[in-house]
């Protein structure tokens, strides 16, 4: 992996148009900020190294190593990535009442982790608005307070590196996969720091075709209704292609096709629709939009599940096989897409002076 500073983020990233907007190159120092959707460099910063560069998932992002730390083997070219398990699931009799996205198995996931202690903060995204806005939660009674879709980009990772200057030892976290993605990277320690420490105890993914750009979709939905009227967003499963906006006086439906036209440039380049490198990873069950599928893919993502389900704090059933082949469908089609955008640009395995969006073995992309 090839180290790098600000300037050739600014580069390899900003410059592309390849930034997400996932906050893992603030909260670090003064020079880098977020603020509705964008991340910005605010002052000229001639480090030739730092975290800046060496956390971001949009640059020089070696699979094989990554997949490595995490799973202790190479990057699987299986359209899910690394699993133990595929389950449905939802949350269990002592979640207690909430208005959750979908069937409450995250929120279920995280009160149960902090109830127990084996996290003492959780690093949750909840809308101001439309803007959607990270915070701390350490009080169980807050959790469901975030239970929503934002649908846009957020600098949730951002939130995460200041859990972790506070003090915070043992951090829950629910992410995108491209957060997944940087979360990952961190968690390798890539510059080397003395007494390094991984804060991360239990890290939730939920599954991600895209996101949107916050200012283009503020500005969409303006046209439709008051900002401050909506309460909540949903995707139908197909072939509806619309997106529900549910605000205080019913539901208004946009086409789909005019959502899309406010996804960011660098979706078109992410590979990973369930979050691979998270330890546990949920998504609306298909065709039910009362229950999750849940995938487990560590040992402390299961530990996790296992204890949850004990306590009654989430239920699992079988994932019926026609549900897995679509997902495996749906996630494989999203990944070929992605590496093939990506290689036919060259931004896949460049030579050792020039900075990559990905290093993969050639062997890997061909069986992808």
């Amino acid at each position: 992996m090839r180290a790098g500073g600000p300037h050739e983020l600014l580069g390899g990233v900003f410059d592309r148009d390849l930034c997400i907007g996932c906050g893992a190159c603030v909260s670090l120092c003064p020079y880098f900020k977020s603020y509705k959707g964008k991340t910005s460099m605010l002052f000229p910063c001639t480090r030739s190294e730092g975290r800046c560069f060496a956390y971001c998932p949009k640059i020089e992002v070696d699979l094989d190593d990554i997949s490595r730390a995490m799973f202790g083997e190479p990057y699987a070219a299986d359209s899910l990535g690394r699993y133990r398990s595929v389950h449905i699931a939802r949350a269990g009799k002592n979640v207690g009442s909430g208005t959750f996205q979908a069937g409450g198995t995250v929120s279920g996931l995280v009160m149960h982790a902090l109830k127990t202690g084996s996290i003492d903060a959780a690093v949750l995204t909840g809308r101001n608005g439309l803007n959607p806005v990270p915070a701390v939660v350490t009080d169980i009674n807050e959790v469901a307070k975030h239970a929503t879709s934002t649908y846009t980009a957020a600098p949730t990772i951002a939130m995460f590196n200041r859990a972790s200057q506070e003090g915070y030892e043992r951090i829950g976290i629910v992410v995108t996969p491209c957060q997944a993605l940087a979360l990952a990277q961190i968690r390798r320690n890539p510059t080397n720091e003395k007494n390094y420490k991984d804060r991360s105890a239990l890290v939730v993914g939920l599954f991600c075709t895209w996101s949107l750009d916050y200012r283009k979709f503020r500005t969409l939905i303006a046209e439709h209704v008051g900002v401050a009227a909506v309460r909540k967003f949903d995707l139908p499963p197909p072939p509806a292609e619309i997106m529900e906006v549910h605000t205080d006086n019913g539901i208004i439906e946009i086409p789909l096709p005019q959502v899309r036209e406010r996804v960011p440039h660098s979706c078109d380049y992410c590979f990973d629709m369930t979050a691979e490198f998270a330890d546990v990873s949920v998504g609306v069950l298909e065709g039910r939009t009362d229950m999750n599928t849940l995938i487990i893919r560590t040992e402390r993502g299961e530990k996790a599940v296992e204890e949850a389900v004990r306590d009654g704090y989430i239920t699992l059933g079988e994932l019926p096989a026609e549900n897995l082949d679509h997902l495996r469908a749906a996630a494989g089609n999203k990944k070929m897409r992605a590496f093939k955008k990506a290689n036919d640009e060259g931004l896949i395995n460049t030579p050792p002076d020039k900075n990559a969006l990905f290093r993969i073995p050639k062997e890997t992309i061909k069986r992808i």
